[in-house]
């Protein structure tokens, strides 16, 4: 095995992903940009998207990072607009796509129109969490739109299989169809949450932060594995149980969760950046089987399926939205502050991404009569061009279209009150605990470590308040931007004293290591006190 092109891929996504951290555009978009012109670069490999490594390998990691960074309370208290997204927008999706494309184009059986509409019809993951973290939707849209894309592809890969199932010829009936979402979807969650507990369990008993951080890197392939064993969801597995572990994760030690953090941070960049490219490399193959269908027409069917797409979550949105607070006045009341802007967001940042493209690609090459599948190559055509369109036209028109809707964002002064007064209590709290065990003997320290002690914790209640107050007015830095320079500057000469005694010989590398450890963990420490 060849693992230069890999390497390669992994390589140039992220720097590509790097570079676009310094411009306006959102990752995504410039990785697929790059994707399509390097597609057809001289020498550039042929990168094959299959569905038997994104689903299985890519996908569940992914859902895992987003859930873990998503919150259970949130998700919980907007349960009724997820559901309805998630579940009834995808399979609304499914249908009314299925059927315009039906119409749209000749000789395209309705049960191949309504893979087509399954396959295209949940929005990404990845993408909606890397737009959202771009663009600064509000938390109330974000938490709906990052729930919905964490359950939808369970919604829309049992349609499929129901879709598919009907068009090879195995049959499929309306009971079929229904009894196989409800195993799917019962299922997946019966074993995410037969998961959860154990697991958990695990982390907590495990004394090594190496070997926990191992167990955490496995869980999403595990509760995936486990899942799809049985013939349930494994996406709602591994959702299921990121959603409790992250819900739980202050009852780990904190070696675990600093490791955890950034082990997870690199393994979603990484991916992430990958499966972007990716979706872009598929350019040359999806055109290829198109020898029967002349420019013109697949530029007005792909044209017509974008339309459908945008058109399908427009008019399921907005329904979505007022009926149930025209039917209930406890919802009307509980949600007075929603206006016509946030249906339209959501109903704009509908990206699709590379979950479609990999059921894409699943399609059989031939039927259980051993036909050719109707019209594969087009629906594979649609399936690109549906993705690179909705990233391209509503990842970069959001941003724009947030500006001038005026829709509000986060209020950072009130988050940062709210944060300065949680840790007041809990300063407080500290406080009374530590007088309370000052009063033991055999808590006894000298008064310098006992002062040092209570300056740390006065320290960090007053952190986040020197926040709100004033810069610096000679350099412009916050309390808290002084601080930490002066921290850093502190600590780095310390560690150049580590190294000129180490290469004076005059302490060996293994002490050198070990005190230069002490040095980053005060650094770290220094950095998130008045970071956090």
């Amino acid at each position: 095995m060849d693992v230069l092109p890999l390497v390669a891929l992994i390589a140039a996504s992220a720097a590509v992903a790097g570079a676009a951290r310094r411009t306006p555009v959102p990752a995504p978009l410039l990785l697929v940009a790059v994707g399509l012109v390097a597609a057809y670069v001289p020498g550039v490999p042929d990168y094959h998207l299959d569905p038997h490594i994104v689903l299985p390998l890519i996908l569940p990691p992914l859902l895992h990072t987003a859930a873990l960074e998503s919150s259970y309370l949130d998700l919980r208290a907007n349960i009724r607009p997820v559901a309805l997204l998630s579940v009834g927008y995808t399979l609304f999706a499914t249908l009314a796509v299925g059927w315009l494309a039906y119409l749209l184009i000749p000789d395209l059986p309705l049960t191949a129109a309504l893979v087509l509409g399954a396959v295209i019809a949940p929005p990404d993951a990845v993408a909606a969490t890397a737009i959202a973290r771009k663009v600064g939707l509000p938390s109330r849209i974000t938490t709906i739109l990052q729930g919905e894309s964490l359950v939808n592809d369970a919604t829309a890969i049992t349609a499929y299989k129901v879709a598919l199932a009907a068009a090879v010829g195995e049959g499929a009936s309306w009971a079929g169809g229904i009894r196989e979402f409800l195993v799917a979807a019962v299922g997946g969650v019966g074993v995410g949450l037969v998961l959860m507990v154990p697991l958990h369990w695990l982390r907590r008993h495990l004394k090594e932060a190496m070997l926990q951080n191992t167990l955490s890197l496995l869980i999403p392939f595990v509760a995936y594995a486990a899942a799809e064993q049985v013939g349930a969801s494994g996406v709602l597995a591994v959702v299921v149980v990121a959603l409790f572990l992250g819900h739980r994760s202050w009852e780990v030690d904190f070696e675990t969760r600093l490791q955890e953090a950034a082990v997870w941070k690199v393994v979603a960049f990484i991916l992430e950046s990958a499966v972007f490219a990716l979706i872009g490399l598929q350019l040359p193959l999806v055109v290829e089987g198109l020898g029967d269908y002349s420019g013109l027409q697949v530029t007005w069917y792909a044209l017509g399926v974008f339309f459908f797409v945008v058109l399908a979550r427009f008019v399921w949105s907005y329904p979505a939205t007022y009926l149930p607070r025209m039917l209930s006045k406890r919802i009307k009341e509980r949600e007075s502050d929603m206006d016509w802007r946030r249906p339209l967001i959501v109903s704009w940042a509908g990206m699709r991404g590379v979950v479609s493209l990999a059921i894409a690609f699943s399609i059989p090459l031939v039927m259980d009569d051993g036909e050719p599948f109707p019209a594969r190559d087009l629906v594979l055509f649609l399936t690109f061009t549906t993705v690179i369109g909705t990233l391209v036209v509503q990842g970069l028109s959001l941003p724009w279209l947030i500006r001038v809707l005026k829709l509000p964002g986060r209020d950072a002064q009130a988050q940062t009150l709210a944060e300065a007064q949680a840790q007041n209590a809990a300063s407080q709290a500290a406080e009374r605990r530590v007088d309370e065990l000052m009063e033991d003997e055999r808590n006894r320290l000298p008064q310098p470590l006992q002062d040092r002690l209570r300056t740390v914790l006065e320290r960090r209640r007053n952190s986040v308040w020197e926040r709100l107050g004033q810069s610096n007015p000679v350099t412009g830095e916050s309390a808290d931007d002084t601080y930490r320079r002066l921290a850093r500057e502190a600590i780095a000469a310390e560690r150049e004293v580590f190294v000129t005694m180490r290469d004076e010989r005059r302490i060996d590398d293994e002490m050198m290591r070990t005190l230069l450890r002490k040095l980053d963990l005060e650094e770290a420490a220094a950095y998130r006190e008045v970071e956090d």
